[in-house]
């Protein structure tokens, strides 16, 4: 069974005091999945005998809110002692063999909607769809350098990248009007960091936040490993967060074709339809994946 959690939208709309009441408050809420996540989940439970592993897995990382839920009742189990998964093989696929599909579907069918949940906080939704979209934009990149790299650990590194903003997510879901506060801020305050903002607004570190978290729900020591900054010289770390900044800095531009077109010195021309850090990231990258700046440029749109 999953921690006791609240079934209705109760939005908390003042900060918390100090990082262990946000870990206190996280402890306890529920993490509702996309629509059309719940929706196949309930179609194929009907049916279970004929389910294929890799296509439920497929399925799963296509939400990141149905992973963090995934990986949070497996933390609950393991906290009993029953078969823990080894934190640097972690992935989904490897989750649902330890599981077996019939506990599975015992325990994820007939789930909450985000969509539902958010039904009456439009701006709510449309800030945790912009927060999905990073997500998968960044697992996207880094499950690419990471092949590039021929990783075997590709779809660990795909899932790292895939929920590192899952405070974020938690935020819209159940703080909007504060995810709406830092979000307003950062968007008033140019070159304000969201850890800044987070911190103006919750008082808190949200990396600090972030860490703590993924300690008391026991998820993957993966997920803090793989985004660490003390261990940015890692290849591993490098891909996610590598692939986050590229995610980050390439917003207005989703497709990447202009990229293509651009030699690196006039990324960061000043008012241009890039981040004046993409330069940067690009030299970074072709580091990482040992190539030139222009194969590195006609790659990433590759990896979108």
């Amino acid at each position: 069974m999953e921690p006791s959690i609240s079934l209705s939208p109760q939005f908390l709309e003042k900060s918390k005091s100090s990082l262990t009441a946000w870990v206190d408050y996280f402890r306890a809420i529920e993490i509702p999945v996309l629509a059309t996540t719940a929706e196949q989940i309930d179609a194929l439970a009907l049916d279970e005998d004929t389910v294929d592993m890799n296509d439920l897995a497929a399925l799963i990382n296509n939400d990141p809110l149905m992973l963090l839920r995934l990986l949070r009742h497996a933390g609950a189990k393991n906290l009993k002692g029953r078969n823990p998964a080894d934190p640097k093989s972690v992935s989904s696929l490897e989750m649902l063999i330890l599981m077996g599909i019939t506990p599975f579907f015992r325990s994820f069918t007939h789930l909450p909607c985000a969509e539902n949940w958010l039904a009456e906080r439009m701006e709510a939704m449309s800030g945790l769809d912009r927060v999905l979209d990073l997500g998968h934009r960044a697992a996207r990149f880094a499950h690419g350098f990471a092949t590039q790299l021929d990783d075997p650990n590709a779809p660990l590194i795909h899932e790292a990248a895939l929920l590192h903003h899952f405070v974020e997510m938690m935020m819209w879901l159940h703080a909007p009007t504060l995810a709406q506060q830092i979000d307003t801020l950062q968007a008033t305050t140019p070159g304000l960091r969201t850890r800044q903002a987070c911190r103006m607004v919750l008082g808190i570190d949200l990396l600090e936040l972030r860490l703590a978290l993924i300690k008391a729900w026991h998820l993957p020591d993966v997920l803090a490993q793989l985004t660490d900054d003390d261990h940015a010289k890692r290849a591993q770390v490098r891909c996610v967060i590598l692939a986050i900044r590229l995610a980050r800095h390439t917003r207005k531009d989703p497709s990447l074709k202009a990229l293509m077109h651009l030699p690196v010195e006039q990324l960061n021309t000043p008012g241009g339809l890039y981040h004046p850090a993409l330069a940067q990231d690009v030299k970074d990258i072709a580091d990482l994946l040992h190539l030139g700046l222009e194969p590195t440029l006609s790659l990433l749109p590759k990896l979108v």
